[in-house]
């Protein structure tokens, strides 16, 4: 059986926002089973000038980060997931006059990146370098992670919990660093499947196959 490959970037709002490679790695896998998957966050730290807006942003990522398929984030907060997809297009559109024509998809958590890490209670236990602890986990349910005000304190918070640890310890914890390892932790991102941000992201994903194949 030949198997191909596929390389994907990933145009995300923050640098912490890479976590969303592993999520996009387990879709991917899914939908192209017989291929070999590699994907890298456009990281625009090191760049002069450094990329500001939506569109110098997605233009750095085709520039540096040659790929198949260009995955663009914007957590829709408290705009309608169509305005982000009304933004991004603007953006693709503006680009392609450029004559630049990489296919994407757009990736757009309700919340933000954290709601999506807030599925495996192992991988947080992992993440946190206590994976036996007996610390009681208070995990949100997953029908509620849509809804939740702030999930990044949410994850940070049962981090610190699973850490164990307390005073000096505690606070020296990187919490940033535990909350891209919770991401690759997790094996299993299909709990995910009962949210619509993760269903939608998952239908264009499949879209995007059927025309790379039709």
């Amino acid at each position: 059986m030949t198997v191909q490959s596929l390389n994907f970037t990933l145009v995300a709002d923050g640098t912490s926002d890479r976590a969303l490679i592993w999520p996009l790695m387990w879709l991917l896998k899914h939908s192209l089973p017989n291929t070999s998957i590699r994907g890298a966050l456009a990281d625009t730290y090191q760049a002069v000038p450094k990329p500001r807006t939506l569109l110098q942003k997605i233009t750095y990522a085709v520039e540096f980060f040659p790929c198949d398929v260009l995955f663009v984030h914007r957590d829709a907060e408290n705009e309608a997931r169509s305005s982000r997809i009304a933004e991004i297009t603007t953006a693709i559109t503006m680009l392609r006059t450029m004559g630049k024509n990489t296919p994407f998809v757009c990736v757009i958590p309700v919340r933000m990146t954290e709601a999506w890490l807030l599925i495996d209670e192992k991988a947080i236990r992992y993440a946190a370098g206590n994976p036996y602890g007996r610390t009681r986990l208070d995990m949100p349910r997953i029908r509620d992670l849509e809804n939740m005000v702030d999930p990044k304190a949410v994850l940070f918070d049962l981090l610190e919990t699973a850490s164990g640890l307390s005073g000096r310890h505690l606070k020296n914890f990187n919490r940033n660093l535990g909350r891209q390892q919770i991401a690759e932790f997790i094996e299993d991102y299909s709990p995910l499947r009962q949210i619509s941000a993760f269903q939608a992201l998952e239908a264009d994903i499949t879209a995007w196959n059927a025309t790379k194949h039709g």
